[in-house]
């Protein structure tokens, strides 16, 4: 059997966003670690009283993208330019770029990775201010989010 080898060095992203241009998730910017979760179950069953089985598919591609970065990194400060920047015309009336952020990652030994598009932000993430810097998680729900094989 042949071993498999990961490493999160391997990994190659680009953020984006109209308002708030593009990010390389890529080297020193102060990256954790990223978790995609899918949002929806696409399995439903419903068992009835004398054991029949209804077993439904559920549509639907969205979820959220956790992203965690040291926060006084790179990345958390362009995420917090973002947030500001949709934040604000939001407030102003104009939420016709608040769902406009698009992810692309890709892990680039074993061919695997997700394109996220229709992007918001959850909210600003807690951050702890304390002898020691820390980390924060940006929580980002995408209305669609699509694995491949590239």
């Amino acid at each position: 059997m042949t071993p498999t080898t990961y490493s999160f060095k391997d990994l190659m992203g680009a953020f984006a966003h109209p308002l708030a241009g593009g990010m390389i998730l890529a080297g020193n910017i102060g990256m954790g670690q990223i978790t995609v979760d899918m949002g929806t179950e696409k399995t439903a069953t419903d068992m009835s009283a004398d054991g029949s089985a209804q077993v439904s598919y559920i549509a639907g591609d969205n979820g959220t993208v956790n992203i965690e970065c040291q926060q006084t990194s790179i990345l958390h400060k362009y995420l917090l330019a973002w947030f500001n920047y949709v934040n604000t015309a939001a407030r102003g009336g104009d939420v016709s770029n608040f769902c406009n952020a698009a992810l692309t990652l890709r892990n680039t030994v074993d061919g695997t990775g997700h394109q996220c598009t229709g992007g918001s932000p959850q909210k600003i993430p807690s951050k702890t201010y304390a002898a020691q810097g820390g980390k924060v998680t940006w929580v980002i729900h995408f209305a669609d989010i699509q694995s491949s094989i590239f």
